[in-house]
């Protein structure tokens, strides 16, 4: 599954996966607090960027808190 991809996609993709459990809004939430708590400024840029090119490699949870990201 994680083959190839970027690595801010990989990582983006298994953190979401970790908070799969809860509901989308509030996985997402979690996602995006924790990679602004953590990720380098340049590999939330490059997510982000990601997602607004198409990102269908990308896990629905870690899209959506990309979005979170970009609006902050």
């Amino acid at each position: 599954m994680s083959a190839g991809l970027p690595p801010h996609v990989r990582l983006a993709n298994e953190i979401a996966a970790q908070f799969a459990h809860r509901p989308p809004t509030d996985a997402a939430t979690a996602v995006a607090t924790h990679m602004n708590a953590v990720w380098d400024p340049r590999m939330k840029a490059a997510l982000i960027a990601h997602v607004q090119s198409g990102a269908e490699d990308l896990d629905p949870i870690a899209a959506l808190a990309a979005h979170q990201l970009a609006t902050k």
